[in-house]
């Protein structure tokens, strides 16, 4: 199948290919050109010169699992009566027949991180889904590993009397749950080595954070704050873990220390009011200033906090603060696929890329404009 007379934002180093076409097979991309094809069938699309670009990506959200429309019978984001719960995973949680699914799709977003909420040091593991399917393992490209700094491990906690009711403590239980699971990895090595030797009691919490610190897995650290975000740093460097920053509301503030450490950055949600202290420096033109400085970023609702699918809006709002209109529409895709480590697959339209993609007759960052033709793996989901 191809798609031809398309205005093709490839997201790579090609740029935008003013007249040009799509070939897709089984799923995948297989060739982008410029011009019209020599040879067209009834099932290849004729764009009408609509512009055609991959699929956004949500890079942080709560899709499925907290549903939408229901209170405490669907909301299974927080285990909050563990403060550091690493062997949970957010699939386990997820319904993927959450009607918000089909609204992402129809908003033109085809893959989104999910996450755990941030009530815990450390909520559990992530998972990057495509918005269509049935069943969320068929429908996983990726994943990470959730840790949170800052107020809301304080908040929950302090009103139990348990810790974490501090930053520091916060911070020193994900350390010590780090060292904890290195220290397991030293004794499974061991007695691996040695066969007089007995394995150790299997540990959930230690065996979910070896793909951590073996930089397999990403870390992914809430913060708000500019000092919970050096927190992060000073933790992901102890432990030499490849660590992201979510939210980073006052990044703009440390953006030289950012750009220094090569810490990326998933910026959001920004289309929301200063709902907690930590938020207070919350601006629209932290993108732009995170940007300029040269920090990698993406940009997020944290859905359900903002509708995913006032992605593309949350763009806007970027170039408003001073971001330009294609580093803004980069930020919803291959900068967003680069940062979560799927960039192999989605974010951008190439050969061998997965064929996730949307075509629009208008501006894709105008509220009033909606893609007329969503694909996921070749298939119109629509």
């Amino acid at each position: 199948m191809k798609i031809w007379n398309a205005t093709i934002h490839t997201m790579t180093d090609a740029g935008i290919i003013e007249n040009g076409y799509v070939s897709i097979e089984n799923g995948k991309i297989v060739d982008v050109c410029a011009g019209t094809p020599s040879e067209l069938h009834k099932k290849d699309i004729d764009a009408r010169g609509s512009l055609l670009l991959p699929g956004f990506i949500d890079a942080h959200t709560h899709l499925g699992i907290i549903e939408n429309g229901i209170d405490f019978e669907g909301d299974d984001c927080n285990e909050s009566t563990d403060p550091f719960t690493p062997h949970l995973r957010v699939i386990d949680g997820i319904n993927p027949l959450d009607r918000c699914f089909a609204e992402a799709r129809a908003a033109g977003v085809t893959t989104a991180m999910i996450s755990p909420g941030s009530a815990n040091a450390c909520g559990g593991a992530m998972a990057i889904l495509k918005t269509a399917g049935h069943m969320v393992d068929r429908m996983q490209i990726g994943t990470g590993m959730k840790f949170a700094l800052g107020e809301n491990p304080k908040r929950v906690y302090s009103d139990r009397d348990e810790t974490p009711i501090t930053r520091m403590a916060t911070a020193a239980m994900i350390r010590e749950g780090l060292a904890k699971a290195q220290h397991y990895q030293m004794e499974l090595d061991f007695a691996q080595s040695d066969p007089d030797e007995h394995m150790p009691d299997y540990d959930a919490k230690s065996e979910a954070l070896l793909p951590v610190l073996e930089r397999e897995v990403k870390a992914h650290f809430h913060c708000h704050r500019a000092d919970d975000i050096c927190t992060a740093i000073r933790i992901a460097r102890e432990f030499h873990l490849d660590f992201v920053i979510i939210h980073g509301t006052e990044g703009y503030q440390i953006a030289d220390i950012l750009e220094d450490e090569h810490v990326p950055v998933i910026v959001g949600p920004m289309l929301c009011d200063r709902c907690k202290p930590e938020m207070q420096g919350l601006t629209i033109q932290n993108p732009a200033k995170l940007h300029h400085a040269g920090v990698k970023i993406a940009l997020c609702t944290d859905h359900t906090v903002v509708p995913i699918q006032y992605l593309s809006t949350t763009a806007a709002l970027a170039v408003k603060g001073g971001m330009t209109r294609e580093d803004a529409l980069y930020a919803i895709t291959g900068g967003a696929a680069d940062i979560l480590g799927i960039g192999d697959r989605v974010g951008s339209i190439a050969p061998g890329m997965d064929a996730d993609l949307q075509l629009y007759h208008g501006d894709p960052l105008d509220l009033l404009c909606d893609p007329w033709l969503v694909m996921i793996d070749g298939k119109n989901v629509l």
